[in-house]
């Protein structure tokens, strides 16, 4: 390339080298090294075990694009407003999902495989790592634990909002399918004092679910059990939640995973979904992601209701609950056999 592309031009949006550029700054810690008092290109190498003539050339780039600035005279490079974002403790939170080693930024890099799931519709994840993406999770704590601090980020302005715009008062016991560490579910209880909950995760997650449960001081009202969504589930609850779990997965574990809820499920039980819905939010970039990584996909209104349906479970409608997400309610449909 013999210059930078104009904003009119295509290669503005085929450009890698930025992204990666950003995405290693994320890596290194660059904006944590440097802070506001700036840092010297060979500072910046020795704190990060880098190449100092190399960092220099990435510096210069994060200059270029406005994530850094340059000041001549002490030879410092400082994080711009703009680069101060992917900082740990910056309130946007992003850097789980810029850093590569990181869960949500391990699994963005896939993407330089996506012709393969294009060519054969299968994921990119395990073909670039050997192994699945909730594999890879479950072998390696950090990727667990950051994955699950994505989560929480996800959920942080969304949560209170989902808490507070659907009546979630009317099920007194709540089975939150997994629910991660219960982001979602803690701010259901403080909304609602007369609901209890149970969260339903993997062990470790399970595990810091209870420890935001007492922390919170829920006691008997809050629960966590460790098991997999595609194991027998707790019997008994009210509902069921599945909160942005089956666009994960394609429709036949998806199917698997509503089916398990229709079996623990009482005939007077509810299941609800919170996903993103095509058409009403959820946007392509996403769903291009899901295909990538999970094999999973964004779903409409009429596909999600017609997966219920073919689970033994009878669409009772929809509610918009934040921008992109809706809270979809199934009841039991008792002439339709559990498969």
């Amino acid at each position: 390339m013999d210059r930078p592309p104009s904003e009119h031009s295509i290669m503005a949006l085929a450009d890698l080298a930025t992204p990666m550029a950003i995405r290693v700054a994320a890596t290194l810690g660059l904006v944590e090294r440097a802070q506001d008092a700036g840092a010297t290109a060979d500072h910046l190498a020795a704190e990060t075990g880098t190449v100092a003539p190399a960092l220099r050339r990435l510096l210069e780039h994060l200059v270029t694009v406005g994530v850094f600035d340059f000041d001549a005279e002490s030879g410092r490079y400082r994080p711009t407003p703009l680069g101060a974002q992917m900082g740990a403790d910056a309130p946007e939170g992003v850097k789980p999902l810029l850093d590569i080693t990181c869960a949500g930024g391990r699994a963005e890099l896939a993407f330089a495989d996506l012709l393969k799931t294009i060519t054969t519709g299968e994921p990119a994840y395990p073909r670039r790592y050997g192994r699945g993406f909730w594999a890879d999770l479950d072998a390696e704590p950090k990727l667990r634990s950051s994955f699950d601090s994505q989560m929480n980020w996800r959920f942080r302005e969304q949560a209170p909002l989902i808490a507070k715009g659907f009546d979630w008062s009317r099920f007194p016991h709540i089975v939150d399918v997994g629910g991660g560490d219960g982001p979602l579910l803690v701010e259901i209880l403080h909304a609602h004092p007369g609901v209890r909950g149970t969260i339903l995760d993997l062990a470790p997650t399970a595990a810091a679910a209870a420890e935001r449960f007492a922390t919170a001081g829920f006691g008997d009202r809050a629960s966590a059990v460790a098991g997999s969504f595609f194991d027998p589930l707790p019997t008994g609850a009210d509902a069921y939640l599945l909160s942005d779990i089956l666009h994960d997965w394609d429709d036949e574990h998806a199917r698997t995973i509503l089916t398990g809820c229709r079996r623990a499920a009482a005939p007077d039980a509810t299941v609800l979904l919170i996903e993103p819905v095509r058409g009403h939010g959820a946007h392509t970039a996403i769903d291009l992601f899901m295909l990538m990584c999970f094999g999973g996909k964004e779903r409409t209104l009429e596909e999600l209701a017609e997966l219920g349906a073919g689970c033994g479970l009878a669409f009772r409608g929809s509610v918009p609950v934040t921008e992109g997400r809706m809270v979809l309610e199934f009841g039991i449909a008792e002439e339709t056999p559990v498969r």
